[in-house]
């Protein structure tokens, strides 16, 4: 294991790579009574496309990554979760478009919990009776989705800015796609993702750093693997689909999702190129904004507003959402204000202030271990040290910001997706 010492920030971190692969992180926090252990796989909603390993492409259905989740609990002397709940641990697992993790947070007994996480992940146990009653309970979740009008603005919206790209898919998948999921389509894709070379453990909390390695090395399957080559569609025009795409559901007032299309960012520069967005998105959403007060004071937009970024594999996105009585004038101004700060510039001052309160916010989560792990996790699968944010923060500068309004936030690349009342 090699140590990682990250001076700006305090903090020690271990490495490895096993010879099976697995990469190892061990953030050793002396002074913790909790540890917190995060096993996961470069798996996730959207990866519908893979080489198998004959070397030919196989296409699965929406919503396998979500279903395999659920079932890897499963094993076949009875139900993980409990067993790890039992054992004085709070166990759980999430899947997203790029991503599947599985971890444990707790005050005790963390090696055992740890062997029965890395073993219940690497040794499936699927029957066809077990898949038909998943079948069952998954196809209850994807309604509820389909009935809450915040999801239905999300998943709308990423499929008017998506033509090709597989993000566009729900992670759950539908009602029709699950209903395809077999025993086997779920052994095939274990078989294909959840192996050591295309996985990453990431433990933190006051516990040795061999030990955790040790550990993997023995529970773990000894042959060397690497990561599943996939493939997410045809390439990406950055013009959205379309502008606009709206239907009504059960709420009072009009809701909407407002994205912006960007490019991928190259390897290596994630980190930088999420950190520009993030800072963008302050620049234009956050309650410091003069745009924010400005639509607030006329009441299209209400305490509800949010904004972030969001990147994967071959895609990159700004996104705002929140309630409106009139979304669509909320999209022109966005633009409006996003091409005068592009020719005129940021305010020196509102920048300034803006990135240090996000680099203060980005420091206050690493005292979150589960924030840090998953951080690490997702940095890890598109080849970056998430550590290394202090350095990046002091790289980036207003006219990044600035030519990322002026390459991004135009009417070509933006889309909006509205909800809007029955009986309006």
């Amino acid at each position: 294991m090699e140590k990682l010492e990250y001076t700006a920030l305090g903090q020690t971190v271990w490495h490895g790579v096993l010879a099976n692969g697995l990469n190892v992180y061990v953030d050793v926090r002396r002074s913790y009574s909790r540890q917190f252990a995060f096993f996961a796989a470069r798996y996730g909603g959207m990866d519908l496309r893979f080489r198998g390993e004959n070397g030919q492409w196989l296409d699965t259905p929406a919503g396998v990554a979500h279903f395999l989740e659920h079932k890897t609990f499963d094993t076949e002397d009875g139900n993980a979760l409990q067993r790890m709940a039992a054992n004085g641990t709070d166990p759980n697992a999430f899947t997203s478009s790029a991503m599947t993790g599985y971890y444990f947070d707790g005050i005790q007994g963390f090696e055992e919990n740890l062997r029965t996480l890395l073993s219940f992940v690497s040794v499936p146990w699927f029957t066809p009776e077990s898949v038909d009653k998943e079948q069952g309970i998954i196809g209850q979740e994807i309604r509820m989705c389909e009935d809450d009008p915040n999801d239905e603005a999300y998943y709308r919206l990423l499929e008017a800015m998506y033509a090709n790209h597989t993000v566009r898919s729900r992670v759950a998948g539908t009602v029709e796609s699950i209903s395809r999921i077999t025993a086997d389509t779920l052994y095939q894709c274990h078989r294909a993702f959840y192996r050591p070379g295309n996985m990453v453990l990431c433990a933190a909390g006051n516990i040795d750093p061999q030990r955790v390695a040790d550990i993997a090395r023995e529970v773990l399957p000894e042959e060397r693997s690497t990561a599943t080559p996939t493939d997410h569609g045809q390439p990406e025009p950055m013009r959205v689909g379309e502008r606009l795409t709206r239907r009504t559901m059960p709420v009072s007032m009009p809701l909407f999702a407002l994205g912006v299309k960007g490019e991928p960012a190259e390897k290596g520069k994630g980190l930088r190129q999420r950190l520009v967005a993030e800072l963008v998105c302050d620049v234009l959403f956050s309650p410091s904004a003069p745009l924010y007060n400005r639509l607030y004071e006329q009441g299209l937009l209400n305490s509800s507003f949010s904004s972030f970024y969001a990147s994967g594999p071959g895609y990159a996105l700004i996104m705002a959402e929140g309630e409106s009585r009139d979304p669509e004038r909320v999209r022109d101004e966005v633009l409006k204000e996003a091409a005068h700060l592009a020719s005129e510039g940021i305010d020196e001052e509102l920048w300034g202030r803006l990135k240090k309160a996000a680099y203060g916010t980005m420091v206050r989560h690493l005292n979150s271990m589960e924030d840090t792990c998953i951080e690490m996790a997702e940095a890890h699968f598109s080849g970056e040290d998430y550590l290394s944010f202090p350095q990046v923060f002091q790289s980036i500068e207003r006219a990044d910001g600035e030519a990322l309004l002026r390459a991004w936030c135009v009417e070509e690349r933006t889309a909006v997706s509205i909800i809007d009342p029955e009986n309006s």
